[in-house]
């Protein structure tokens, strides 16, 4: 499906149920597209699972989501201006039902692939209509009705009530197609009922009587008619082609070369054309009878070009076409099939017309030869030589398919808009591609930026999160009040890089080496940060602060405190480290904690705890791990190896008994 109809869908779930909902949406689809781009293909199941997501969410049903994404395409639409399309298709609703299958392939100059499906008005009354639908595509029935209340609301001003009498192939819930128990391809088949006032038209129609005059005009040769329509042909009640225009003898010809050139007249009509649209009907004179309304699609069925057909060709005896004898035009083919031949060489054989259509797009494939010429109108009956013509033209888009079809602008009619239409077809494309290449070109830089600000965000939450614990940066992103926590017991280590200033050296010198140095120690250190057991707080100057217990509660803070301590220890050798040395002092009790400032905000331990620590560090030894006696009390009884140093002067605190740690429990 092209992005437009899923624009539709993300742009009212916001509006209409918020844009946390539509986020939750996509979060449980795993729908990984910010947005959607207009004329890009997305997968078709995006569609019924994004029903699926809301219903879920909303607590409304899978059809009425359904529904509601159809009433949203056509809202949707008119910020294109296609309301103005919808609104000159008629003065009443069931005008608009007539031309549905019309609009969609005047569509395909904008989207080439889209696609669309077939519909066709089958009946009307004062009461409502019935309506047929034909798609490749299931699960989408529900979506239709959306459409068609939501069209005859806004442009008709008509309530209508629209429901499913018949279903085949219709499978809810999926698009990825109906389900194939046989060889042949499966189409899903949908009738539906639309009740609404249609007595105005019914009235309108019935009552529409000709002219006097018009009743007295001569009849006209069916000649002259073809003459004026050349790709026009005519079908008996057998479905046999008794009469044909000759532009569409010509393409034939040069279609098929090395055919009877006689074996087109008098041929059913299914065996020299593939039904297109409506998709799947049945061709005989009762149902084309009551289908006049309708638009029909012819493929002309090729058998491939190759020069054993080209021979063939060369070598059949004209003397005996009395019936149809070679016209100027019919010469000219075989003069194009010899040409075309010439220029393709034998090995060059192409498949079955049948393959060429890709079902997928619903486009004409390429082929090394001729595509296939699309033949599209409508069936009319003529009650004086009780037959029905197909009054047809060529569906061509632009200049490059009249090409690759073997036509020019000089086989369409001349009276008609057709050469013009694909002069536009042409201007139009070259206009559009240079949109959508300016508009595929600023939705790349739009999803490159959206990137881009994903990239920043994330680096952004990497350095807040380095600067305050991810619990309380986040209280404060939802704009809660920053208020102090207490602890009653973590454990704070402080580690001191000693000698790193060389005062033998002029100080930028020296400066440089500290820094340094203080980096590669650092960094170290933060490689033995295990979060969440161990946080670090901060470094000044020389000294490394962290903290076990805090911001996350930890019954075994002092244990993981003594476990970083000894893996700082085992990291470096002080043989390698030269004059450099580190010391470390641990200890236990409680503290509140809390984020200081605002330019740069920093989380923040307090109490006599930390000052203690501090003073376990200062007066702690080279390549020791210093402890106050309570942390080794706590330590020793889990196994850790601990002997007392004595008593120690401490600044602030007199004497205190403090331990070396030495090993832990597993060394």
């Amino acid at each position: 499906m092209y992005g437009m109809l899923y624009e539709s869908v993300q742009h009212y779930v916001q509006e209409e149920y918020g844009v946390d909902v539509w986020k939750k949406v996509c979060h449980i689809i795993d729908c990984k597209h910010n947005s959607f781009k207009t004329h890009q293909i997305y997968p078709d199941k995006l569609m019924p699972d994004f029903a699926a997501a809301l219903s879920a969410c909303s607590g409304e049903s899978f059809d009425f989501c359904m529904n509601f994404f159809g009433k949203c395409f056509v809202r949707f639409f008119s910020n294109f201006g296609y309301d103005k399309m919808i609104r000159s298709t008629g003065r009443y609703f069931c005008d608009f039902l007539q031309s549905i299958d019309n609009i969609h392939l005047i569509m395909r100059f904008t989207y080439p692939k889209m696609k669309s499906p077939s519909m066709q008005l089958t009946s009307m009354d004062d009461k409502g209509a019935v309506i047929l639908y034909r798609s490749s595509r299931t699960g989408m029935s529900k979506y239709l009705i959306g459409q068609m209340t939501e069209v005859a609301q806004e442009f008709y001003g008509l309530p209508i009530k629209a429901y499913v009498i018949e279903s085949q192939n219709d499978i809810s819930g999926g698009t990825a197609g109906p389900i194939k128990l046989t060889e042949g391809p499966l189409t899903v088949i949908v009738k539906y009922r639309l009740d609404f006032d249609n007595s105005e038209y019914m009235a309108k129609r019935v009552n529409t009587e000709a002219h006097p005059s018009q009743l007295k005009m001569p009849t006209v040769k069916l000649d002259v008619f073809l003459d004026l329509f050349p790709f026009t042909f005519v079908l008996n009640h057998s479905m046999k082609i008794t009469h044909a225009g000759e532009k569409i003898v010509e393409t034939w010809i040069m279609h098929n070369p090395g055919a009877n050139l006689k074996g087109f007249i008098g041929t059913h009509v299914m065996d020299l054309f593939h039904c297109r649209r409506p998709k799947d009907t049945k061709i005989d004179w009762d149902t084309l009878i009551q289908m006049r309304a309708v638009l029909f699609e012819f493929e002309l069925i090729r058998t491939g070009h190759n020069r054993d057909a080209y021979d063939a060709a060369l070598n059949m005896d004209f003397e005996n076409y009395d019936e149809m004898d070679l016209n100027e035009a019919q010469s000219m083919a075989l003069t194009k099939a010899k040409e075309f031949n010439d220029a393709h060489p034998a090995d060059a054989e192409l498949t079955a017309q049948e393959d060429e259509i890709d079902p997928a797009t619903g486009e004409r494939r390429s082929s090394q030869g001729l595509k296939s010429i699309l033949l599209k109108g409508q069936m009319f009956y003529i009650k004086d030589v009780d037959s029905l013509i197909f009054l047809c033209s060529p569906l061509i888009e632009n200049l490059d398919e009249l090409h690759a079809i073997g036509l020019y602008l000089n086989d369409l009619n001349p009276h008609g808009l057709s050469r013009e239409l694909v002069m536009a077809g042409w201007q139009h494309c070259s206009k559009l591609e240079i949109m959508f290449e300016k508009e595929e070109q600023r939705s790349d830089e739009l999803e490159k930026s959206l990137e881009l600000a994903d990239s920043w965000k994330r680096q952004g939450d990497d350095l807040l999160y380095s600067m305050i614990p991810r619990p309380i940066a986040e209280r404060m992103r939802n704009s809660q009040e920053q208020v102090c926590q207490s602890f009653e017991e973590v454990s704070v280590i402080f580690i001191e890089v000693l000698n790193v200033y060389d005062g033998g050296l002029n100080s930028i010198q020296g400066a440089m080496m500290a820094v340094n140095t203080l980096n590669k120690v650092f960094s170290a250190l933060d490689e033995e940060i295990i979060s969440p057991f161990v946080y670090k707080v901060e470094t000044v100057g020389m000294v490394y602060m962290a903290v076990s217990g805090a911001p996350d509660v930890n019954p075994l803070h002092a244990q993981h405190a003594c476990d970083m301590a000894l893996r700082v220890m085992k990291k470096f050798d002080p043989k390698e480290m030269g004059d450099v040395a580190l010391r470390v002092g641990i200890n236990s009790g409680p503290v509140v904690a809390g984020v200081v400032g605002q330019k740069v905000p920093r989380y923040c331990l307090f109490g006599d705890t930390v000052n203690t620590a501090s003073r376990m560090e200062s007066s702690s030894d080279p390549w020791k791990i210093q402890l106050s006696k309570y942390t080794a009390d706590k330590v020793s009884e889990l196994g850790y190896k601990v002997v007392s140093r004595g008593t120690v002067k401490v600044k602030g605190k007199g004497e205190m008994e403090t331990y070396w740690l030495l090993e832990g429990p597993e060394d």
